[in-house]
Order: structure tokens, then sequence, then C-alpha cells
């Protein structure tokens, strides 16, 4: 039986705001560090660390977007940054992005 849906019904839909919220890994193209952040503006804030905008990333950069997640929940966002920021998180990554370069 076909399911009948409106334009965009199958897409995943922000908080009552219509906020996303993500977290992201960057990898510095200078010396493959990592860095782990949030943000609910993916493009402005790669933009920001990219033009030295932030203290960890200004000396270490260009940057290149790896990995990304999108939260409709804020809360749960930040759950999941401190957890990639943990031992059992850098495990996670690296198994997550075993084949990236």
């Amino acid at each position: 039986m076909e399911r009948w849906l409106r334009p965009g019904a199958d897409q995943p839909r922000a908080g009552s705001d219509n906020t996303m919220y993500y977290v992201y890994i960057l990898k510095s193209v200078r010396n493959n560090k990592l860095y782990k952040g949030f943000t609910n503006d993916l493009k402005r804030r790669i933009k920001e660390h990219n033009l030295g905008k932030s203290i960890f990333t200004r000396n270490n950069g260009p940057w290149k977007l790896i990995y990304y997640e999108a939260f409709i929940s804020e809360k749960d966002a930040k759950i999941e940054e401190k957890f990639l920021k943990s031992g059992k998180g850098r495990e996670r990554i690296k198994y997550l992005l075993k084949n990236t370069q």
C-alpha cells in the first residue's frame, strides 16, 4: 500500500523554533589535529574557525569539516559533544572515521 505524504513531511524537523543544533568535527589541514564542537549554525561556525576567531583553532588552520551530526534538541547536542571529547568518544571517532583522510 502506498503512503501519501505532503512534500517534506519525511524530513527531520527542528524544535518549535526551527533551530537545529550540530556537533561537528574539524580536521586541521596543517597538522591533522581534530577539533570537536557544537553550534546552531554550522556554516558560520566553520567560517569563524577558518578566520581565526576561535582561540584553539586560530593557530592550527585551515580546517575542513570531516563529520557532523544534527539534533533538534540543544541538550542532546551538548551531551553528544561532551561524549565525543571523552575517552570513549575518541574511540568512537576512530571507528567512525577510520577511512577518512
